[in-house]
């Protein structure tokens, strides 16, 4: 079935750029990027060396329950947001794997979705994920962090 990899909303990441709080009631915090594994979850692409970015707190879920969990995300500080599409985001294409975890409608974990791939497995892996009648969309998360990354949803 047809993927649809999607970056952050733009209404929201518009938001926290205008001042906006993020998932702790906090201020974005600015700084500037050291090149080094500084992912946007907007643009989906790597943040470079010496562009000013945003650090916040984050929260993929449209409601505070007990599996909707919170976490650092970077953002440009500008940029434009990727379009939606079944190809992988650049800065996905680029890191060897990923967590992936299936969510129900609910929003709650489908349990036992929750794998570590590698990224040349990903799309299929989202596939066989997303024909399980448990699972309405896909997170995937940084393998070594954790970290929201991106949803994946049947296109």
């Amino acid at each position: 079935m047809p993927l649809r990899f999607s970056a952050l909303p733009a209404a929201d990441v518009a938001g926290v750029r205008a001042g906006g709080l993020d998932a702790n009631g906090q201020l974005a915090e600015r700084c500037i990027s050291d090149g080094e594994g500084n992912p946007c979850r907007h643009c989906l692409r790597d943040i470079p060396a010496g562009a000013p970015m945003l650090v916040l707190a984050w929260r993929p879920f449209p409601s505070v329950q007990p599996y909707a969990e919170t976490g650092p995300i970077f953002l440009c500080a500008d940029c434009a947001r990727h379009p939606d599409g079944p190809d992988l985001p650049p800065n996905i294409a680029s890191r060897p794997q990923f967590l992936i975890r299936g969510y129900g409608a609910d929003d709650r974990i489908a349990y036992g979705t929750g794998r570590i791939v590698a990224t040349a497995a990903l799309a299929e892996t989202c596939d066989a994920l997303l024909a399980d009648d448990r699972v309405a969309y896909v997170h995937l998360r940084s393998a070594s962090n954790g970290c929201y990354q991106a949803r994946v949803d049947r296109a």
